[in-house]
């Protein structure tokens, strides 16, 4: 066994990442259709075997639940398949357990996901999405360290990336995640256009939420609007999105600016930066069009992507800066 660059392993690797993020862009699409119980029995669908259930049956959002359930059981076979290659093929141990860790992640995925059926419990959902968003850094991760870029850069001059930037970096991408914990919970509690309006909100800055203000939004909501009647707490959570969806964009921002000054405007990770915030004023974009489009589901489905897109983006620039930072010590 060996560390060199194996090319067969890591495009397999790609394989498997590229086929979660669109598992998560169809889980996207399940939850903007209102297709979570399409099919109401798991492992089983309508009392079919999972992958003899017909064809000609996938109508309506029981197509959408029941591809989705039949991509993330190829997602599973993968990462099965992964992990065990890992172990006997790549010598790192931490590799080894990488792929593990990716497996048993990849179950408790599943049995999120059936649970959710099975219990009528809407709930879990945010942990089966936020769940997904951690997987998918995982299989990129794996990805990323079977690169030739990573097993052959031991060989390479490189320059540290400064710790402070590094820092930076990394604090973003955690709000990052924590701001789709926050909206899986939106989704989840039909709270997703809670605010009809953007940017302003009930044309207020900050839109009352008293009890004789709530009343009125749910009276008066636009013929159409998506989701059900609104709450206070409903009101208040889409104004903390807003407000975190500001706070990461000027994190990435500065960013942008200080991997060009302490590494060059031509350093690869800071053309990586500015990549990161052309995907978070995309985002941006995209999470105002939701409200304007009344939550069309390829619009909240492309927002659920972008947002997995610059989560990852944030957590691979960490990972490149450390492996570099590690090589120039």
């Amino acid at each position: 066994m060996n560390n060199k660059y194996n090319p067969a392993l890591f495009w397999f690797a790609v394989l498997n990442a590229v086929t979660t993020f669109l598992l998560i862009g169809l889980g996207g699409l399940v939850t903007s259709h209102e297709a979570g119980m399409s099919v109401p029995d798991w492992p089983n669908s309508y009392g079919y075997n999972m992958f003899l259930f017909p064809i000609k049956d996938w109508i309506g959002g029981i197509f959408y639940e029941h591809t989705h359930r039949l991509l993330a059981s190829v997602v599973g076979l993968l990462t099965t398949i992964l992990a065990v290659w890992l172990w006997l093929k790549d010598s790192r141990k931490w590799m080894q357990w990488l792929g593990i860790a990716a497996f048993l992640l990849v179950v408790v995925q599943g049995i999120l996901g059936g649970l959710r059926v099975d219990l009528r419990m809407a709930a879990l959902g945010i942990f089966h999405g936020t769940i997904a968003q951690i997987f998918l850094i995982l299989t990129c991760a794996i990805a990323l360290c079977l690169s030739r870029w990573w097993t052959n850069s031991e060989t390479e001059k490189t320059i540290a990336v400064p710790r402070g930037l590094r820092s930076h970096v990394l604090y973003v991408t955690l709000l990052i995640f924590v701001q789709l914990m926050i909206a899986a919970t939106m989704r989840h509690q039909h709270a997703g256009l809670a605010i009809t309006d953007f940017p302003l909100a009930y044309g207020k800055i900050w839109p009352a939420t008293t009890p004789e203000a709530i009343a009125h939004y749910n009276a008066t909501r636009p013929p159409g609007t998506i989701g059900d009647s609104i709450t206070a707490f409903q009101v208040n959570l889409q104004m903390i999105h807003r407000c975190v969806a500001y706070a990461i964009f000027l994190g990435v921002i500065a960013a942008a600016f200080l991997a060009k000054k302490k590494l060059g405007a031509a350093d690869g990770l800071t053309k990586f930066a500015w990549f990161w915030l052309a995907l978070i004023i995309a985002q941006i974009g995209l999470g105002a069009w939701t409200v304007w489009s009344n939550k069309a589901a390829d619009v909240t489905t492309l927002h659920v992507m972008v947002g997995a897109s610059a989560l990852l983006t944030g957590a691979l620039w960490w990972l490149a800066s450390a492996r570099r930072t590690k090589l120039a010590a």
